[in-house]
């Protein structure tokens, strides 16, 4: 008797809730492979070559733990001369397809790109499915997305990376249809009305997010007109950003020790030690090797970063490959427009110092205030203190303060004064209302314009 599928097995179930047998669907059993590429000298600046092979293994490895597998087999396969058909060599590949068949796998995850040829060559020897490491990032992608716009984003990556994989795998792609009229021509192959269709999707859903850029876009211009500033949160993929945010906002954003558990971005307003009011940004993780078309698809969430006063890069510092993520995430950040001398100043975070040796940690600890990089952990709260202080502080640079003095019958500009202004101190008259008031640099502006009458010279 031949063995029952997942989702006859899953159905034949469904009745049996008395029995106490869980119903849940089996993760799916799988290999990772690590290839290392023996580069050539002129390649030997290549990011990846920045990394020990273990420690990329071990990233491709948590990266399938994302998405729920179950890790039979892992290991890392040096290739001296790339094969065009299959990446490996043949005795390697009949090595691995041997794997899988005595393991029974039903997926193996290739850490590198492999061209839609190679994973199609790689199936059949294997006769189980394969991706490549954008295919998985896109398989976590689509399991984090929780919002209309998350989904819309990595449906239009899916489909950009989906579209260079339609190649002649079955023989139905290679059908014609039949052209128009009598003597019409061959008409297309199904393959090219594929194509077509995801195309047409591609630019249907281009259209959609586009709308959400709008709407985002209306929705910064109504925040600017409000006094507090966006801090924006930028790291590499599981370098606690999320749980920081969290410490700071006293949220309850999804934290977990998993790579991308943050996929749709998350705002809240939150309060620095002097009173201050800045709204806190979380984003999407970076991670390194990420294709073009994925930042592409979510530059629109993205852009929140492009628009904020402050960016604050958080690092793993007790990762080994700390150096390494935050070059990736540099890069990205770069490729966003954003560096040293473009867009909003970065303040580095060291997370994770509970992780560290104690001394080690101290020392990074008692490091003197406003001086490079801020060490804490989001965890244990080491330190947040110290970081919501430099925030306050990095605001307060180019804040101006003035003195009010506004008749007691103004009540609409004394409401206006709260909307774009820090009020400082307050004293309330018979005839008149004196206020001392702090005014960021975006609303000097507005400020001036409409207050320039009452201000003390």
């Amino acid at each position: 008797m031949e063995p029952k599928s997942r989702s006859e097995d899953f159905s034949t179930q469904k009745g049996a809730v008395d029995q106490g047998i869980d119903r849940r669907p089996q993760p799916y059993r799988a290999m990772i492979i690590e290839p290392v590429l023996q580069l050539r000298r002129e390649d030997e600046t290549d990011l990846r070559t920045s990394r020990s092979p273990e420690a990329r293994l071990g990233e491709a490895v948590g990266l399938s733990a994302a998405i729920n597998l179950e890790i039979v087999s892992s290991g890392v396969v040096k290739i001296n001369a790339p094969k065009p058909g299959t990446l490996f060599g043949e005795g390697k590949v009949a090595e691995l397809a041997g794997i899988v068949a005595a393991e029974h796998l039903d997926l193996v995850v290739v850490d590198h790109p492999l061209s839609p040829v190679q994973q199609r060559n790689l199936e059949r020897r294997f006769a189980c499915k394969v991706i490549d490491r954008t295919g998985l990032i896109l398989e976590i992608f689509g399991d984090r997305a929780r919002t209309k716009e998350g989904k819309l984003q990595v449906d239009l990556a899916h489909l950009m990376w989906q579209k260079s994989r339609l190649v002649r795998s079955w023989t139905h792609l290679e059908r014609q249809r039949g052209g128009a009229g009598f003597m019409g021509g061959p008409g297309e192959t199904q393959i090219e009305a594929d194509r077509r269709q995801i195309q047409e999707r591609i630019i249907a859903l281009q259209k959609q997010l586009e709308q959400v850029r709008r709407t985002r876009e209306l929705h910064r211009k109504k925040r600017k007109k409000i006094p507090q500033p966006v801090v924006a949160l930028v790291g590499y993929t599981n370098a606690g950003k999320s749980t920081l945010f969290n410490r700071l906002t006293e949220a309850d954003v999804f934290a977990k020790d998993l790579l991308f558990a943050t996929l749709d971005p998350t705002l809240r307003r939150i309060k620095l030690p002097y009173g201050r009011e800045v709204i806190l940004s979380d984003t999407v993780g970076f991670i390194s090797d990420l294709p073009t078309h994925l930042v592409a698809a979510f530059r629109a969430t993205l852009e929140e970063v492009l628009e904020a006063d402050l960016i604050l890069h958080v690092r793993d510092i007790s990762h080994p490959d700390t150096d390494a993520q935050a070059e990736d995430v540099k890069k990205t950040l770069n490729d966003l427009g954003v560096s040293g001398s473009h867009g909003a100043p970065i303040i580095e975070i060291w997370n994770k110092i509970d992780a560290l040796d104690p001394a080690y940690r101290q020392k990074l600890l008692e490091k003197k205030e406003g001086e490079g990089p801020v060490a804490l952990s989001a965890m244990t709260g080491e330190g947040v203190e110290q970081l919501s202080a430099r925030i306050d502080a990095f605001m307060a640079q180019h804040d101006d303060v003035f003195t009010v003095r506004l008749p007691v019958t103004e009540g609409a500009l004394l409401a206006q004064l709260y909307q774009v202004s820090e009020v400082l101190d307050r004293e309330d008259g018979d005839e008149v209302i004196v206020a001392e008031v702090r005014v960021s640099d975006k609303q000097r502006g507005p400020f001036r314009e409409t207050f320039a009458r009452f201000l003390d010279d």
